[in-house]
C-alpha cells in the first residue's frame, strides 16, 4: 500500500507533517512517519483534523474558493472548528455518533485531496 502524504493538525494548534499507511477512521491511534523518517504513535482524539495532501509544500498564494461542484462526493457540508476556522466541502458518511468523517473539500484547485474532521474539535457542523 502507497503511503497517503499527510498534514496534521492538533487542537493545540500544532502541525506535523509525513506519511501514514495505517490510518483508518474507526481507530483511535495510526503512525506517522515524519519526513526525516522518525516514526510517532498519534491520537486521533488530540487532533482537529487530518488532511491528506497532494504535496507538502501547498501554495501560500492560492485563493480558497468553495464554489467547485464535485460529483459523487456527497452532500455539501460546512465545518466550522473550534479554533474557528471553517472548511466547506462534501461528505458522504457524515454521522454524529463517530468520532470523525471523511469530507471532499469544496475547492479542488487546494492543496487537500480529502479531510478527516474529528468531530470532537468542531463547533457546528451544517449541511448547505
Amino acid at each position: 500500500m502507497k503511503p497517503n502524504k499527510v498534514v496534521i493538525r492538533f487542537n493545540d494548534g500544532r502541525i506535523l507533517k509525513g506519511n501514514t499507511s495505517d490510518f483508518f477512521p474507526n481507530k483511535n491511534r495510526f503512525h506517522l512517519t515524519h519526513l526525516d523518517g522518525k516514526i510517532e504513535e498519534i491520537d486521533i482524539g488530540a487532533l482537529k483534523a487530518v488532511f491528506f495532501v497532494k504535496n507538502f509544500k501547498g501554495n501560500k498564494y492560492h485563493q480558497k474558493s468553495y464554489d467547485d461542484k464535485v460529483h459523487g462526493a456527497g452532500r455539501k457540508i460546512k465545518v466550522d472548528f473550534n479554533d474557528n476556522e471553517s472548511i466547506i466541502g462534501y461528505a458522504l458518511g457524515y454521522s454524529p455518533d463517530r468520532q470523525g468523517f471523511f469530507m471532499t473539500p469544496g475547492d479542488v484547485e487546494g492543496n487537500n485531496e480529502r479531510i478527516f474532521v474529528v468531530r470532537s474539535a468542531t463547533k457546528n457542523i451544517e449541511f448547505l
